[in-house]
């Protein structure tokens, strides 16, 4: 298991470290000048000077990213705001503010948000899959793939709003929905996200739910499935001691892959609800043309969704221990 986990995590470090090529070369191929953007509408030629010299932008590209990469390991004392403590991504062109320091603040209303839809559409996605896979050909089954069929169809900025406008505004169930952090009080945290979590969750919930059916259905064709029939096991026995772990193994595939759509679900989610987080930091930093905040957010994003499929291929490796040996 060891060696296996030691595996995945060497490769996650060569692809972060791929990544971060391609982000600063997309970063400093860009047709406008980084230290114009941070220099403002007010700058004179020899302060837009003074810059490039300040942040190595007068050297070459390689240079350039050899000094990046220092700030990410040993961080960077020459920046006019000032030292810059490592991992340094630099200062945000609009706001002036260590981009490290945004990025930890924004950070846990977007991890709160998408654990709590993951935990969500899990929970309501995996069993209304299993009681339609265990209520095969009824009109429990028929409604619930009827029903994902319909709300895998529509869009988060289309729930959101809705869920708004009943919940909130005309029936008074829920306040508007606000991030409060969870050490200072879980049941507002909880309180405060759950519509967020709710539209965020409602669409993987469906698609969970259509897979859940399929891969359980799949499972009970399996010939240690029917072999555990033919020695006179319980129905619900098999279902549940062999047939529901194995259905366990396409999910968790599938879940790795959806864990990038869910960062780009929070993203939608957190704008439409006017939430603070990750998402919203990354369409202000486009908005603002804040190229050091926009390449603080891929590359620290990229490294969370990365940290993510780690777990979720132990968890696949837990479960089907062949995969160890892959």
């Amino acid at each position: 298991m060891l060696r296996f986990l030691f595996r995945r995590i060497l490769g996650s470090l060569v692809i972060l470290v791929l990544l971060t090529v391609v982000a600063f070369l997309l970063f400093f191929g860009m047709p406008r000048d980084p230290a114009l953007l941070m220099c403002g509408k007010t700058c004179t030629p020899d302060a837009l000077a003074n810059i490039h010299q300040t942040l190595g932008l007068d050297k070459s590209i390689p240079e350039q990213f050899w000094i990046f990469l220092q700030g990410l390991v040993m961080g960077r004392d020459n920046f006019p705001q000032g030292p810059c403590p490592a991992p340094c991504f630099g200062y945000s062109y609009h706001t002036n503010e260590a981009v490290w320091s945004t990025l930890i603040d924004r950070l846990p209303l977007t991890l709160s948000l998408a654990f709590g839809a993951t935990i969500l559409f899990l929970l309501v996605g995996l069993g209304t899959g299993l009681l339609a896979a265990w209520k095969r050909g009824t009109l429990i089954d028929k409604s619930f793939t009827a029903g994902s069929m319909v709300i895998s169809s529509m869009q988060i900025y289309f729930l959101g709003p809705l869920a708004l406008a009943l919940l909130v505004y005309q029936a008074h169930l829920f306040d508007e929905p606000k991030y409060t952090s969870i050490t200072d009080n879980p049941a507002a945290w909880f309180t405060g996200l759950l519509i967020p979590w709710a539209v965020l969750s409602t669409i993987f919930a469906a698609q969970y739910t259509r897979m859940a059916r399929s891969a359980m259905i799949e499972q009970l064709q399996e010939e240690h499935v029917r072999t555990a029939r033919a020695k006179g096991m319980s129905g619900r026995y098999v279902f549940f001691r062999y047939a529901w772990r194995g259905s366990l193994i396409p999910i968790i595939t599938i879940l790795g892959i959806d864990l990038s759509s869910l960062l780009g679900g929070a993203i939608i989610t957190e704008y439409t609800f006017g939430l603070p987080g990750l998402g919203r930091l990354a369409v202000d930093s486009v908005q603002f043309s804040d190229l050091p905040l926009l390449l603080g957010v891929m590359l620290f994003s990229a490294a969370v969704i990365l940290l993510c499929n780690i777990i979720v291929d132990a968890c696949y490796a837990l479960i089907d221990p062949r995969v160890r040996l892959s």
